[in-house]
């Protein structure tokens, strides 16, 4: 009998085989994925009390000072303005415009996707019409029409990028609702009286929400490089309002003198976009069954 009160501890051999199993299961590079994007969340939910200034406040002493100063750790921009407090808004402003025209574009998409599963014929038609027309229209050059014609306003710009990538939703559920509806849980729950709504939305929507989450993961991406180029060329967030893609924009005219003001929002983008790409393709191969 083991004496009272001893504490059992793990080996290093036991130890060093759960890091292993830990590793198996997540790959170092989908863990650095997960990192930044919580990290990235928790930057745009506490924006106000990250940012050690206004993103307005001016420190015309300071002009274009270099990163690594006490008062200014990414530096300054050509207006004396801290980079690192622009950057902790625009943070937050680009992952709103983002997710926001995420949410809008799977909801729409996956709408209409189900709607042309339940009638078929000529609603099946139209939507599929549609999607092909959406898929064929060159966006960004559609998007710079809108913008230049009725101006940049934040609900304009998620409303926008909201509808790019739908038709890529309408294809996956109508044809995993199609599939389902052949199964015999649907035709089950239809012949115990069931609404069509509610054999969409609690029976069918629950079966096929995995493969739809990873088009999201895949979209997202997508978005904020749509929405950093509109703010690049000068159409997407206006000032005094900042996001990524409209740092980097105005800080191409310094990228010689002050590249930091260019490079430190670039670098967000490129990080965020790739963690997100990770991550995807990690929820697709554990979510896909066919590849268990």
């Amino acid at each position: 009998m083991a004496p009272v009160g001893r504490i059992e501890t793990a080996s290093p051999g036991r130890l060093r085989g759960s890091v292993a199993l830990l590793r198996r299961k997540v790959p170092v590079s989908v863990a650095f994925g997960v990192f930044w994007l919580a990290a990235m969340v928790v930057i745009a939910l506490f924006a106000d009390y990250l940012r050690p200034y206004d993103i307005t406040a001016m420190d015309l002493t300071s002009r274009l000072s270099s990163p690594g100063a006490f008062k200014h750790w990414l530096g300054t921009d050509e207006l004396g303005r801290d980079v690192l407090s622009r950057l902790v808004q625009s943070i937050r402003v680009s992952l709103i415009i983002a997710f926001g025209a995420t949410i809008l574009s799977a909801v729409f998409g996956t709408t209409l996707g189900f709607a042309a599963a339940r009638f078929r014929g000529v609603v099946e038609h139209l939507v599929l019409v549609l999607a092909d027309f959406q898929a064929a229209l060159p966006f960004l050059i559609m998007s710079l029409a809108v913008l230049a014609f009725f101006g940049s306003s934040m609900v304009l710009l998620v409303c926008l990028m909201g509808f790019y990538g739908w038709e890529r939703y309408a294809r996956i559920a109508r044809g995993l609702a199609i599939s389902a509806g052949g199964q015999g849980y649907a035709a089950a729950v239809v012949q115990l009286g069931a609404t069509p709504a509610r054999v969409y939305l609690r029976h069918i929507l629950p079966n096929v929400a995995s493969t739809l989450i990873v088009s999201m993961t895949l979209t997202f991406p997508e978005i904020i490089l749509m929405e950093s180029g509109l703010s690049f060329l000068g159409l997407g967030v206006q000032p005094p309002e900042t996001s990524l893609g409209n740092m980097v924009g105005f800080g191409r005219e310094y990228l010689t003198r002050a590249p930091w003001i260019m490079l430190a929002p670039a670098a967000v983008i490129m990080l965020t976009t790739l963690s997100i790409s990770l991550v995807g393709d990690w929820l697709r191969d554990k979510l896909d069954p066919t590849l268990r």
